[in-house]
């Protein structure tokens, strides 16, 4: 049975992920919230994926690098720290668990690398500057690796969702409501309605995406950005 390492594998897509690749993997989480990875059921490893001295114990044939965050706000309002931090996460985190992870990929002329990316890689968006800047940036280094690699077996993927339905979006949907006095069915709507199909995303759906990404008959997918977005970025 092949091993599986998901990052932010505690909560929304992550866990969705998991869930769906334990029917055929065995699966562990990464995240930094001891209790919540533990919550999942899953084998866990509590790390944080900005640090540059990560290191992951055990070989994986799998990564899914799915930790990330995001802050709304004008430009202007972006700190320092809030550019570092996205940086640090959405980009670097990245960086440091496919360093530990590929070596034994690459010895065992087999690996599935797939990156939660985000529309925010294909496009841009109003008042998350940063958030776009660090997709834009994963989407960029998921092709050059995947380059890279083409002739060892290793794949190297992005995944795109839209507005998703998860604990981020539910905040942003808290955060849009109280900024501009509007209920968060409205604000809902109004995440919903970037959507062609009007609606939010499932975790599921994601899922299934990776399912394919990281299965056999998807070996000659790499260096790909899978839209999962209704039509939005068509």
């Amino acid at each position: 049975m092949r091993r599986a390492l998901i990052t932010g594998g505690g909560s929304g897509i992550g866990l969705a992920i998991a869930k769906r690749l334990s029917e055929t993997c065995d699966v562990t989480v990464l995240g930094r919230g001891k209790a919540r990875l533990d919550a999942t059921g899953f084998k866990t490893i509590v790390a944080d994926v900005a640090d540059p001295a990560l290191k992951i114990d055990g070989a994986f044939d799998i990564v899914v690098n799915n930790a990330g965050i995001v802050r709304s706000a004008p430009f202007h309002k972006l700190t320092e720290t809030d550019w570092a931090g996205m940086l640090n996460i959405n980009v670097m985190g990245t960086v440091h668990v496919t360093r530990a992870v590929l070596p034994v990929m690459r010895e065992r002329n087999w690996g599935r690398i797939v990156n939660i990316a985000s529309t925010a890689a294909l496009k841009g968006y109003a008042y998350v500057s940063a958030y776009v800047a660090s997709k834009h940036a994963l989407l960029g280094l998921t092709r050059a690796l995947a380059l890279e690699l083409v002739a060892t077996g290793v794949t190297v993927n992005a995944v795109c969702p839209g507005y998703t339905d998860t604990d981020i979006v539910r905040e942003a949907v808290a955060n849009i409501a109280a900024k501009t006095k509007r209920s968060e069915d409205e604000a809902r709507a109004e995440l919903a309605s970037t959507n062609p199909q009007r609606r939010l995303i499932a975790p599921a759906e994601v899922a299934a995406a990776v399912a394919y990404l990281v299965s056999d008959e998807a070996a000659a997918v790499t260096g790909q950005a899978i839209a999962i977005d209704g039509g939005e970025t068509a």
